[in-house]
């Protein structure tokens, strides 16, 4: 059984990626700061039918990562796959922002993801197999008032999603993006009514996409569909980029 290791798995997006992998087969890892009840509770849901495991770790401390991944191969084995999900979205328009917001957000959003896959990668190279899929986001290119930051860090993702795939590509390892939009999540439950109908009347199917969406466009790449895509970064926003 592989083992993917599926980052921010505590709740939301994460824990949908978490769960849909472990379903298809693959021993999953979630890793976030402290585990949450949906997360046990996912884990009691999956039963027999797969393996969700929970590995806590704070990625914002980059000198810990190598460690973090070695940690990681002794007591669980190779890595074949990593789910790069973890994120801060604070928002704010920059002028106002904190230095100390920005540098927090660029961390976890875009340092923490590169050095993390740069530990986990040598092992996948050096076994000539593995899936790397990063979760950036459609304002990394449409970009959005009050998420410049946000933006920026994102992306980064996309940029280094294809220039690590060339670099990759050839002993094996694929990588790739998916970028959603808005998804019905804690988050976007929290807007106004005004506010989410506004974002509906947005995209070409005239709802928001769901965390099992984009889990699902994850298990595509992580699986034998994916063998072949790499360097690509895809859309799961319910048309609001059509």
């Amino acid at each position: 059984m592989d083992n993917v290791v599926v980052t921010g798995a505590s709740r939301g997006i994460g824990l949908a990626i978490a769960m849909r992998l472990a379903r298809d087969g693959f021993r999953v890892i979630g890793v976030a700061r402290k585990p949450s009840e949906a997360f046990a509770e996912s884990a009691e849901k999956i039963g027999d039918l797969g393996e969700l495991h929970f590995e806590p770790f704070d990625l914002t401390d980059i000198a810990a990562i190598p460690a973090f991944v070695r940690a990681l191969r002794e007591r669980r084995g190779p890595i074949y796959g990593l789910v790069n999900n973890a994120g801060v979205g604070s928002g704010g328009l920059l002028a106002n922002m904190a230095n100390d917001d920005i540098e927090a957000t660029l961390r976890l959003n875009t340092l923490a993801p590169i050095v993390l896959t740069k530990y986990v990668a040598r092992g996948m190279m050096a076994a000539g197999r593995g899936r790397i899929v990063n979760i950036a986001s459609i304002v990394a290119v449409n970009g959005y008032s009050g998420l410049s930051v946000y933006s920026a860090s994102k992306a980064a993702l996309t940029g280094f999603t294809r220039a690590l795939a060339r670099e990759v590509g050839r002993v094996g390892v694929t990588v790739n993006a998916i970028a959603p939009g808005f998804v019905d999540t804690e988050m976007t439950r929290g807007l106004d009514a005004d506010q989410r109908e506004r974002i509906v009347a947005r995209s070409a199917l005239r709802r928001l996409a769901e965390a099992e969406d984009v889990a699902a466009m994850a298990a595509l790449l992580m699986g034998e569909g994916g063998r072949n895509v790499t360097g690509s970064v895809l859309t799961v926003d319910a048309g609001a980029t059509a």
